[in-house]
């Protein structure tokens, strides 16, 4: 899709992502964290735009996402809206924002909606933080799931390996699933989980499922942009693929500026005033 026919289509909302689903066409979702780089990625015609806590790592090199706070989601979420005229854009809502506090948990939904302007929130967890979806969903905020692997409770399982290969863990793994739906989540990502346990959610919940390491026969994938346009490139699980070489771009850049600066041959006469 060009980039001329993306900006004559209407903004997605979750009623076309559920028609989506309904139709079996694949909902394509991204990472996007600041103004430029969300504007690129609306530009090319994804569909939906996670305002992730992966912020934490890829822009603020913390090692987890549980450090970035509110406020500084909010930041991010507000500079990506500015960017986005098609695409739905979701937000995490961080850690200790939303867990364990229904009132907590409203109070962060309103905050980002009001602040940033964003369509819809993001929360991990299923059964444990039901009271705080319905409270969420009772002001009129759109929710979206996270199950199977949640970085958000990472010191929790102690390891980023693939969740649910165990019969009791997938089990509850479906259960949540059909909780979330039941409460009126609008759509749900599923990380790092058994493709034949993902397809098997895809099928049993009537709202779209998207994939991040979860096989492809789910409703959609998300990927973080960094790691898929190689910027980060420590990075590397199974289920990433990397469609550019941008870190390695860059550095050449940077390095014909330092030798062009250094050299003197920049700036040139016709360069100069």
């Amino acid at each position: 899709m060009s980039v001329h026919q993306s900006t004559h289509l209407k903004r997605i909302t979750t009623h076309i992502l559920q028609e989506m689903k309904k139709r079996k066409e694949k909902i394509s979702m991204l990472t996007a964290y600041d103004f430029s780089m969300a504007g690129i990625v609306d530009a090319a015609g994804i569909d939906m735009i996670l305002v992730g806590d992966s912020a934490s790592n890829v822009m603020a090199g913390h090692e987890t996402t549980l450090p970035i706070t509110l406020d500084q989601m909010i930041y991010h979420a507000t500079s990506v809206v500015r960017a986005v005229e098609r695409a739905l854009v979701v937000v995490d809502i961080p850690f200790g924002s939303y867990q364990g506090n229904s009132s907590e948990a409203l109070r962060s939904a309103i905050r980002i909606m009001k602040e940033s302007g964003a369509h819809a929130v993001k929360v991990e967890g299923g059964e444990e933080i039901k009271e705080s979806v319905i409270r969420i969903l009772s002001a009129g905020v759109p929710v979206m799931g996270h199950l199977g692997l949640t970085p958000q409770s990472i010191y929790k399982f102690g390891t980023y390996t693939v969740r649910a290969k165990a019969k009791d863990e997938a089990k509850k793994l479906l259960a949540d699933a059909k909780v979330l739906e039941e409460c009126g989540c609008f759509a749900l990502v599923l990380e790092k989980i058994p493709a034949s346990l993902a397809k098997e959610v895809a099928s049993a919940v009537s709202i779209p499922v998207i994939g991040i390491g979860a096989g492809p026969d789910v409703d959609g994938q998300v990927l973080v942009l960094h790691d898929m346009l190689g910027i980060t490139q420590e990075f590397q699980p199974r289920f990433l693929r990397q469609y550019a070489d941008i870190r390695n771009t860059m550095l050449k850049a940077v390095g014909d500026y330092i030798k062009d600066v250094k050299s003197e041959d920049f700036p040139n006469q016709e360069e100069s005033y």
